[in-house]
């Protein structure tokens, strides 16, 4: 009997019968606060009806209607409506299928584009699992291990993770725009830079934000070097930090966006947006695939959006946000073994160290299982896997906030020295 690779480990041990809203039900009957959504996927919940409708409604109409072949409805109407919310100019969009693949598609845009070869990423970054986005993945050695040689022309900059430094803020930001600059002149010159690639706030590197000055410092470098300024927004838009997009709380346009995770309500769909001017340079036959742009995914996600506009989601975000970051925060501040606790919106990390201040993998592990066992469902990231994450879908409650911070008040008393 054919099984699942042994390498695939579950966080949890929840095998789930249906979802509904922030719950999980379990084939047990058993009910799960899930504060994963799916990765930051399921955005409008677990099976929103509006979107389980389009879905039905779509899958009686055109299941795949392959894009570079024939258009269908759904695609155009996605695109027109993305254009209400994507940053300004950003008027031309590729799809794709996975975040991964979206990111593939902006470095191959930004050296077609440029005709320069080199990119820059920032430690910490998490980009995907394909060679490309591995070789440009620096959030962790499990992605890019044990299949090298891995893509050339990948550079990595300091990201401005203060607490990991042991600096302020403005002091690890100003170290990491020196250090940008000091790359220029030791490994790849500007004129031979095609892009930055950064997010908004790091994902699997630990739930990082960047701040406006360091993005303010990309952008004014993109801009008199001529290289183009990519905004990874897999995870951190449609919502999900309070604001639509994350690089909206830091005042920075960028050249392109990446998009996937929220976008379709837990349906594969991902993509890029540009300016059609920029899209244009990219090669004939460079942009393509089979299953990108799938009819059902995008009735999807035109659902999302309404019901993303309709229950004021971005709102909600930004105030469940708040009370859950408060709440952590309460935590962490009565626990020696919380060094930090951080976050945008709905992403809220905490991350635990050792009495000398080390990462304190083991007892971050033993809390994310100990939630799980209680009943609350919640991640770990960053480099050494000790911090534990809060990823709850954009439509919970005040009272599901508070179910999950009385959980983990528990959990952490329990676990932490």
């Amino acid at each position: 009997m054919a099984q699942l690779s042994p390498i695939l480990k579950q966080a949890t041990p929840v095998v789930v019968e249906h979802g509904e809203g922030a719950y999980l039900y379990d084939t047990n009957g058993r009910r799960h606060l899930d504060f994963t959504a799916g990765i930051g996927v399921t955005s409008t919940g677990h099976c929103h009806p509006k979107v389980v409708r389009a879905a039905q409604e779509q899958v009686g109409k055109l299941i795949h209607g392959q894009y570079t072949t024939v258009m269908h409805r759904p695609l155009l109407e996605l695109s027109e409506r993305l254009g209400e919310v994507l940053p300004s100019g950003l008027d031309s969009l590729f799809f794709a299928n996975s975040g991964s693949e979206a990111v593939e598609a902006a470095l191959r845009l930004t050296r077609q584009a440029t005709g320069r070869p080199n990119v820059v990423v920032f430690q910490g970054g998490f980009h995907g699992r394909t060679v490309a986005a591995a070789s440009m993945t620096t959030s962790g050695t499990r992605f890019g291990a044990g299949f090298s040689p891995l893509m050339s022309g990948v550079h990595v900059a300091p990201f401005p993770y203060a607490y990991h430094y042991g600096w302020d803020e403005k002091t690890a930001t100003d170290f990491a725009l020196r250090e940008l600059d000091y790359l220029f002149a030791t490994q790849t010159s500007p004129q031979e830079t095609a892009a930055f690639f950064v997010e908004p706030m790091l994902g699997e590197g630990g739930y990082v934000p960047a701040n406006a000055e360091f993005l303010a410092g990309l952008r004014e470098r993109a801009d008199e070097h001529g290289i183009l300024l990519v905004l990874d927004e897999i995870q951190t838009g449609f919502g999900r930090t309070g604001r639509f997009w994350g690089h909206e709380h830091f005042d920075v346009h960028p050249d392109v966006v990446l998009i996937a995770k929220g976008l379709a309500s837990g349906f594969p769909l991902s993509g890029i947006a540009a300016s059609k001017d920029l899209m244009g340079k990219a090669w004939p036959g460079s942009q393509g695939g089979t299953y990108g742009g799938n009819a059902v995914a995008c009735a999807a996600a035109l659902a999302t959006l309404d019901v993303i506009a309709e229950e004021n989601l971005v709102d909600n975000a930004a105030a469940r946000g708040r009370q859950l970051f408060d709440g952590a925060r309460a935590v962490g501040d009565k626990t020696a073994g919380i060094g930090d606790v951080r976050g945008l919106g709905l992403l809220v990390g905490s991350e635990f160290v050792t009495a000398e201040g080390k990462p304190d993998n083991a007892t971050a592990q033993a809390a994310q299982k100990k939630a799980a066992e209680k009943g609350l469902l919640l991640l770990t990231c960053g480099a050494f896997m000790n911090v534990v994450r809060m990823i709850p879908p954009l439509v919970v409650t005040s009272e599901q906030i508070d179910e999950a911070l009385d959980i983990w008040g528990e959990v952490v008393a329990a676990v932490a020295k």
